[in-house]
């Protein structure tokens, strides 16, 4: 099974199904000299795992990372850092009615189509249980951003029909994390609650969408044409599960206005730079970043798995059957898919920093040729 990897010079490779011993992946091209634990990973971790509240699966997982290799004294060493998540509390045999009577839109039936067999529990490879390892290399890319003054972060901007009004990335970084839905507006996030509330009551899911935005991006990240910042942040939200589009700057809004509207007029700054008067291109222009804020959504569906009487086609029986998807699952997809996707927003602008040039992919401190560095082991019997 190949689709595993994601990145060029700052690459992730994830393995694990949602009820299998356990989660992990390895991230290579992690500079050395970086301080880093676990308590840095755990953090946003907490923010994905489940059973957080009420809108959420009631599985009951710690996701606990554990730090395999690649960091030494709390330093990162410049060699791959290898990060495992044990699964805790899977439960597979609710989903035996399902081995060979696949689940209605759902990856049952393409993966036994595409490998004649599958991991069904949970729904193995295909569950967004997966996501875990992403969030955990996502965590060590926005460490590596920060040091560069760049910042991140996403919110809750829409739950079916009830959308916040636009929010100030300031009002991002104080709001989100106060309410369940992560919505940085308030009196919209307890309407979000109520709707989501009602569609559990009715043994129902809904849909949703994630702003995401990122500030402090230099000019020039990018390489056009199939390499444009663009396509990779595209390919990056597209592979989050449930994701049905992805957008940036004005997104579809822009097929109704015009060129004369749409152009962003160009001014000086203060040191005599062009700069784009607006920003309604999302801080990237021809494929590469404009220096101006990024910003964009991602569209996801209503989690498939809901406790609701539907048809499916046992292909072992020849039997058309009626059965209900019983277990922990959310009823909406988005208040644990904001640390996802600020995560992909992340490792796709750590490797264009890279692959530009903007940072040393050996070490942080971008000092090559010194050994004797603050982050070097000391020979004990030196002391």
């Amino acid at each position: 099974m190949n689709g595993n990897s994601f990145g060029r010079l700052f690459q992730v490779t994830t393995f694990g199904e949602s009820h299998g011993d356990a989660m992990g992946c390895t991230v290579s091209g992690v500079p050395a000299g970086l301080e880093l634990s676990e308590e840095d990973i755990q953090d946003d971790l907490d923010r994905r795992k489940p059973g957080q509240s009420m809108i959420t699966t009631s599985r009951g997982e710690p996701d606990a990372v554990s730090i395999k290799s690649g960091v030494q004294d709390g330093y990162t060493t410049g060699t791959p850092i290898g990060m495992v998540i044990q699964n805790k509390d899977a439960r597979s045999g609710k989903y035996e009615p399902f081995i060979t009577a696949p689940r209605p839109s759902h990856g049952d039936f393409t993966y036994s189509a595409k490998f004649g067999t599958r991991n069904w529990g949970g729904g193995g490879r295909s569950s967004a249980r997966e996501t875990v390892n992403w969030v955990a290399a996502g965590a060590i890319a926005k460490k590596l951003l920060a040091q560069e003054g760049i910042e991140l972060k996403a919110h809750v901007n829409q739950i079916g029909d009830v959308e916040s009004p636009e929010v100030s990335f300031e009002e991002m970084l104080e709001h989100s994390e106060e309410n369940d839905v992560r919505c940085a507006h308030p009196e919209t996030a307890e309407e979000m609650q109520e709707r989501i509330a009602a569609y559990q009551e009715e043994g129902d899911s809904i849909g949703g969408s994630i702003y995401f935005e990122a500030q402090g991006v230099p000019v020039g990240l990018g390489a056009p044409r199939f390499d444009s910042l663009s396509a990779r942040l595209g390919q990056a939200m597209m592979a989050v599960p449930a994701t049905t589009a992805f957008e940036f700057g004005l997104g579809t809004d822009a097929a109704e206005w015009t060129g004369k509207d749409r152009n962003d007029d160009w001014e000086f700054d203060d040191d005599g730079n062009p700069v784009p008067v607006e920003n309604d291109h999302g801080g990237i222009q021809g494929g590469i970043s404009s220096g101006e804020p990024i910003y964009g959504e991602v569209t996801l569906h209503a989690p498939t798995s809901i406790p609701k009487t539907q048809q499916t086609a046992d292909w072992e029986t020849g039997e058309l059957k009626e059965e209900k998807v019983i277990g922990r699952h959310d009823p909406v997809l988005p208040p644990r898919g904001v640390p996802v996707v600020e995560a992909m927003l992340a490792l796709t602008l750590v490797d264009f920093m890279f692959l530009s040039g903007r940072m040393n992919p050996d070490r942080v401190d971008d000092q090559p040729g010194k050994y004797d560095t603050d982050y070097h082991p000391s020979n004990p019997a030196n002391e």
